[in-house]
């Protein structure tokens, strides 16, 4: 049994991590925590590799499932002010893994420097935008990285460059374990005009997504040359449900979850998308949801 002596102020047995999701469904972790500094973080770390014990990062949740059965192992939050600053120096803006997507994108825009304001609307923490390369309306958050500090399964910290990053189409190779903060170089523009444009992308946006009183995820990534949303269309089998997770009506690339529903029911709902489209349109849809 994992041992997590001397960190009992930051972990936690048994934490449910349904509120921690956007679907709000799943069980509990087997152990918990919120570290409150780097190296108490590289501490758990350490001692996660040495008991041998499964480690996580939870971000943002927006993307993530929890099956109904939990995580075993430790589940770590980047909750703390050390992973969730977000500063500006010049023309960089430099966010901690922790923080919101959406938080960068308001200071960078508040400080006048152009380029991620596109994003808005984007669900999750930096750290997850930089692993899957977020994007929308024809840009993505990889174009702006100038550096990433990172850590490794061992809790050694590594600072990347530039020129060590590669980021594809939703895909980067930020593998590590851990992703603590991001610099992102940028352009100069008016805040006032850039307040404008994040405004109008916003509402643009939000008029497409479910509401934020629903449980919710995002379900393909995108395919070249095509949506996710227009391949689901194609297939004819908009409105199929199974249990108490449906398509969404406006998107169907998003599943909602209902009140009663489960976890199992959105992962055989998944599964019955991907084989219905692939048996209709001739494509297998890559999933963007993780699953634990």
């Amino acid at each position: 049994m994992a041992d997590f002596s001397g960190f009992e102020h930051c972990v936690r047995e048994n934490e449910p991590l349904a509120p921690f999701t956007w679907f709000r469904l799943g069980g509990a972790a087997e152990h918990f925590a919120e570290p409150t500094s780097v190296d108490e973080l590289a501490g758990l770390v350490k001692r996660c590799r040495d008991q041998e014990t499964p480690v996580r990062m939870l971000g943002g949740g927006s993307n993530l499932l929890v099956r109904d059965r939990g995580v075993a192992g430790l589940v770590i939050h980047l909750s703390g002010a050390p992973f969730a600053a977000v500063t500006t120096d010049g023309d960089k803006v430099t966010a901690g893994g922790g923080a919101k997507l959406s938080q960068a994108i308001s200071v960078a825009v508040r400080d006048g420097l152009a380029g991620l304001e596109p994003l808005v609307g984007i669900p999750g923490s930096v750290g997850g935008a930089l692993r899957g390369n977020a994007g929308a309306h024809g840009a993505d958050v990889g174009q702006w990285v100038d550096s990433a500090t990172v850590m490794t399964n061992t809790g050694e910290t590594i600072t990347r460059g530039r020129d060590e990053l590669r980021f594809t189409h939703r895909a980067s190779n930020l593998d590590e374990l851990v992703i603590l903060d991001a610099t992102f170089k940028l352009e100069p523009g008016d805040p006032v005009a850039l307040t404008q444009r994040m405004q109008k992308l916003w509402i643009v946006r939000r008029s497409q997504q479910p509401t934020g009183d629903q449980g919710a995820g995002r379900a393909f990534k995108d395919p070249s040359g095509a949506t996710a949303s227009s391949l689901i269309e194609q297939a004819g089998i908009k409105g199929i449900r199974v249990g108490g997770a449906e398509i969404f009506d406006r998107d169907p690339n998003f599943i909602i979850a209902g009140p009663k529903a489960t976890a199992d029911d959105v992962t055989q709902l998944l599964e019955l998308i991907q084989s219905q489209v692939h048996e209709r349109v001739g494509v297998e849809l890559e999933r963007e949801l993780e699953i634990w």
